[in-house]
């Protein structure tokens, strides 16, 4: 089977930079696949992404060296088992929040006995290779987002969860639950960022790999020196913008 290239990475200790997709285009994702990325993680929760989509933007991904992700709309089965059935090579879940909600996403990711994963992977048999099946538990990343006050309670029991391979932080939800304003790279004097370096400590001690989204490279530098394994930088919409609203506003002056 393809090995997964940035849980290794993440083993020997080198850090991942992961790419953002949240527009549905083939296109889109070319050009960001050509990039120099680790990985890419097309964003089926809050992009503009559907099934039909993420099918041949994970074709094109898969052209590259580049590992394709996806992060899920919420912590259901069918949508996981599908999406790795499609040749996303890890999941990122948002909002688990306990235990058996950890579980319950692990599971989904994994065949039997490990998991219930329904057998049928159309396309990760082509991506993956024929022995799929049969290493396919090992290779697919899992990563628990954290973003809510019950999962501040509760960070060891979801960080012990059996064949869980990390923690995914999203610092807007996050803000969130601790009624500050949501946004990235959180300002040292947050409670939200408290809670960040709280969270990475506990991953660290539960020796699970921990990720994180950030607004801007060098929040992810810092995030990186911090011992973060994993950092998602901007997104392909927000590069887009940000870098013609910079054109425009040095053409008229502003």
């Amino acid at each position: 089977m393809r090995k997964n290239k940035i849980k290794q990475m993440m083993k020997d200790g080198k850090p991942v930079i992961n790419g953002w997709l949240s527009i549905p285009s083939t296109v889109s994702a070319e050009a960001m696949a050509h990039q120099g990325w680790d990985s890419l993680t097309i964003d089926v929760q809050h992009g503009l992404v559907d099934y039909t989509n993420v099918l041949p933007m994970l074709q094109t991904i898969s052209s590259t060296n580049v590992t394709p992700l996806t992060r899920v709309n919420w912590n259901e089965p069918g949508q996981i088992m599908k999406l790795l059935d499609a040749g996303s090579y890890g999941v990122i879940c948002p909002m688990v929040s306990n235990k058996e909600q950890a579980e319950n996403f692990v599971q989904a990711c994994m065949y039997p006995p490990d998991g219930y994963r329904s057998f049928g992977p159309i396309r990760g048999l082509i991506y993956g290779g024929a022995d799929y099946a049969q290493h396919a538990n090992n290779e697919m990343l899992k990563f628990a987002m954290i973003e809510t006050k019950e999962a501040l309670e509760k960070l060891d029991e979801i960080m012990s969860v059996k064949g869980l391979d990390g923690i995914y932080i999203g610092p807007a939800d996050l803000s969130f639950s601790l009624n500050e304003e949501p946004g990235f790279d959180r300002p040292e004097n947050t409670k939200a960022y408290s809670e960040i370096l709280k969270i990475l400590e506990h991953a660290k001690k539960n020796n699970i790999f921990a990720g994180i989204h950030n607004a801007t490279p060098d929040y992810a530098k810092k995030m990186i020196a911090k011992g973060f394994n994993f950092v998602t930088v901007s997104a392909d919409l927000r590069a887009m913008t940000s870098r013609a609203k910079e054109i425009v506003e040095t053409m008229k002056g502003h």
